[in-house]
Parts: structure tokens; C-alpha cells; sequence
């Protein structure tokens, strides 16, 4: 899939704010600072489409960018950020749920998962509630340059035995680094199926 075009459309702060339109979108999640936007600028070649901040929890809105003007990347809130008072995580977290269980829109999230650690109880327990909502979903695996090729690997290894606890048949992932490029055509590999899918189906 080749990008030819790619733009900030409007940040949502819940689903009624969300754009009312007919693009099939596929959104991001991860922890806090796990690296969507870097990923976000890496997919769309775009070095400051999305703003990339030291800071966890940076993104409190949800981010809708399209893509070819045919599809649209979503940029969600992380889910375990620092420094916000209890009510606004709340609201955060009710925004996302709503999102992802709702959004009629949603053809696939993509999970990102740190491939330098070893499996977060926060993942795992959001991927055991993304499994009862009807939305496909994918891992993919972040900052595959900071280590080896062969630590990372038993670090992805590891994290999907911990999924084969609970979910019989694993997720697809995909191993990426914003930083070198790795995994970028993957990525957009699987978003390109999906639509290719929908456009048999007559979606």
C-alpha cells in the first residue's frame, strides 16, 4: 500500500463527538508511551503528523487522521497514563470502551505492546476485555531496534504464550520499530486486507 495522502482530520473527546462519516477506520492503543505517535508518523511517512511527546499520557483525545482520503487511522488514548485525577481517567477509559465497542466504523485495532518487556498485567488484561467486544484485533510489537533481533523475538514468544492462557487461536502481530522502519509494510499489509475484504463483501 503506498500512502499518497495523509491528514489530521478532528480530535473527539467520546464517541458523540467522534466524525460521522462512512471510512472504515483502524485504530491504535497501547500503554502509555509505548510509541503510536512515532508509529503513526513512521505508517504515513510524516515526520510531525502525529506529535510525539516524552510525556505518558500525552494523547487524552481521541485522533482521527485520513489516510488516501479512503480510510482513517485512530489515534486512542493510552491506557495506563501518568498525572491525571480520577475522574478524567474515567472519562478517558468510558471514551475508549465506548469506541471500541460501538464504533460502527472500526474494522481493526492495532495493540501495541514495548517488545523490551516482559508481558504488562495492564495488556493482558486489555486484551482479555478486547476479546469479548466484536472488533478484530492485532498486536503490534514496538521499538524492535532498541535490542536484538533474537531478544526481542523470545520477548514476543513469551507474551503470546501468556495470551494462549485464555484465547486459543493467537492474535496476528506484527514486530516494528518507527526508528528503522521494520514491520512498516506489515502493518499496512494488514490494514490493506481488511479493506480489499470489504470491498469483496461490497462494505
Amino acid at each position: 500500500m503506498k500512502i499518497k495522502s495523509a491528514e489530521f482530520e478532528v480530535s473527539a473527546p467520546n464517541l458523540r463527538g467522534c466524525p460521522e462519516w462512512a471510512l472504515p477506520e483502524f485504530a491504535m492503543i497501547g500503554r502509555s508511551n509505548v510509541g503510536k505517535s512515532s508509529l503513526i508518523n513512521a505508517l504515513t511517512e510524516r515526520r510531525d503528523l502525529a506529535k510525539v511527546s516524552d510525556t505518558p499520557g500525552k494523547t487524552k483525545l481521541i485522533n482521527f487522521f485520513v489516510i488516501n482520503r479512503a480510510w482513517a487511522l485512530v489515534d486512542l488514548p493510552g491506557y495506563g497514563y501518568a498525572e491525571v485525577g480520577k475522574q478524567r481517567r474515567l472519562e478517558f477509559n468510558e471514551a475508549v470502551a465506548d469506541f471500541i465497542g460501538q464504533r460502527r466504523q472500526l474494522q481493526l485495532v492495532l495493540v501495541l505492546i514495548d517488545s523490551r518487556l516482559p508481558p504488562q498485567r495492564i495488556d493482558l488484561d486489555f486484551l482479555r476485555w478486547i476479546g469479548g467486544c466484536r472488533v478484530s484485533y492485532a498486536l503490534v510489537f514496538t521499538k524492535a531496534d532498541k535490542q536484538s533481533a533474537t531478544r526481542t523475538q523470545e520477548n514476543v514468544n513469551v507474551f503470546l504464550r501468556a495470551v494462549a492462557e485464555w484465547q486459543e487461536v493467537p492474535p496476528e502481530f506484527v514486530v516494528s520499530s518507527a526508528k528503522s522502519g521494520t514491520g512498516r509494510a506489515a502493518v499496512l499489509a494488514l490494514i490493506a486486507g481488511v479493506l480489499a475484504k470489504n470491498n469483496r463483501s461490497g462494505a
